[in-house]
C-alpha cells in the first residue's frame, strides 16, 4: 500500500475473480468529457467552475490507506526496534518505499522478500516482518471517513475505491475489514498491475463501472495522485483528516449543511 453499493445492492461475486471484482456496467468513456475542461483548482484544492458543476457530481472514489485505514510500517517496527533513528535508518534503506510499491505494481510478496534477503542477509528477520507481521502496521480504520462512507452511501452516492495495495494485502485485509465489501467495485493496483498516478488505472475504473469523469470525486492523502485524478477530468480532494474532508463534501453539497 503506498486505501459501495447504491442503495439496495450488494456487491456481487464473480466466479473465477477476487471477491472484491464485481460486475462492471458496460458503457465507454466520452472522450469529449474527459480533459475537455480547463482544469484549474477550485478553492477546496478540487476542480470546482461552479455550483452547477458541484451539483453534477455522483460518483466518490476513495483512496484506502491512509484515506479509510490507518497504515504505517511504524507501527510494526517500533515493536522490533528500541531506537526510532535506527528503524527509520530500516525503513529508508532497506524495506524502502520504493521496494514496497513494486508490491503495489503486482510483485508477490514472497519473491519481494527473497530478494531482498539475498541483497541484506543480516536483516532477514526484519524484511520477514514486512510480510509476515504486514497487518501490525493496520492497527485499525480512520474512524471518521468510516463514518462519511457510510453517509454518502445513505445518501445514494456511487461509491468505489481506487487503491495502491499488493494484491495479496488487499485480499487478507478485505477479509479483516467489513466496510470493504460494502464498494460498488475497486480497483487494486496489484491486481491491475497499474499504479496511480498513471492515467491507465483511473481510466480503468471509469470504463469498468461506466462512470464518466467529469462527475466524479477521487479523495486520495497524495497530491500526486489528486493530480493525477484531475488531469483525466475528475474532480479531486487531498485527504488531510475526516473532518476537514467532512467540511469539503458539505460545501461540495454532497453532505447536508450543519
Amino acid at each position: 500500500m503506498s486505501g459501495v453499493t447504491g442503495p439496495g445492492t450488494r456487491m456481487r461475486h464473480v466466479a473465477g475473480t477476487h471477491p472484491w471484482i464485481v460486475g462492471a456496467r458496460p458503457g465507454i468513456i466520452r472522450a469529449d468529457r474527459v480533459g475537455a475542461r480547463d482544469l484549474a483548482a477550485g478553492p477546496l484544492g478540487c476542480i470546482i467552475s461552479s455550483s452547477a458543476e458541484m451539483s453534477k457530481i455522483d460518483t466518490v472514489i476513495f483512496d484506502v490507506g491512509n484515506v479509510l485505514l490507518d497504515w504505517n510500517p511504524r507501527h510494526l517496527y517500533r515493536k522490533l526496534f528500541a531506537d526510532e533513528e535506527r528503524m527509520e535508518w530500516f525503513l529508508a534503506n532497506i524495506c524502502t518505499p520504493a521496494w514496497n510499491l513494486e508490491q503495489d505494481r503486482g510483485r508477490s510478496f514472497p519473491e519481494a522478500v527473497r530478494q531482498l534477503i539475498l541483497l541484506h542477509p543480516e536483516w532477514e528477520r526484519e524484511i520477514r516482518a514486512f510480510d509476515e507481521r504486514w497487518h501490525e502496521m493496520i492497527p485499525g480504520e480512520i474512524a471518521g471517513s468510516i463514518e462519511l462512507l457510510s453517509t454518502l452511501k445513505q445518501r445514494g452516492i456511487r461509491l468505489f475505491a481506487l487503491t495502491n495495495f499488493s494484491r495479496e494485502k488487499y485480499e487478507e485485509t478485505f477479509a479483516r475489514f467489513p466496510f470493504l465489501r460494502e464498494f460498488e467495485g475497486v480497483i487494486v493496483s496489484g491486481q491491475e498491475r497499474l499504479l496511480k498516478p498513471d492515467a491507465a488505472i483511473f481510466r480503468l475504473l471509469l470504463e469498468r463501472y461506466a462512470c464518466e469523469a467529469s462527475r466524479c470525486l477521487f479523495i486520495d492523502d497524495s497530491a500526486r495522485n489528486v493530480e493525477g485524478a484531475r488531469r483525466i477530468g475528475m474532480q479531486a480532494l487531498l485527504f488531510t483528516g475526516a473532518a476537514d474532508l467532512e467540511r469539503d463534501l458539505e460545501r461540495l453539497g454532497l453532505l447536508p449543511a450543519p
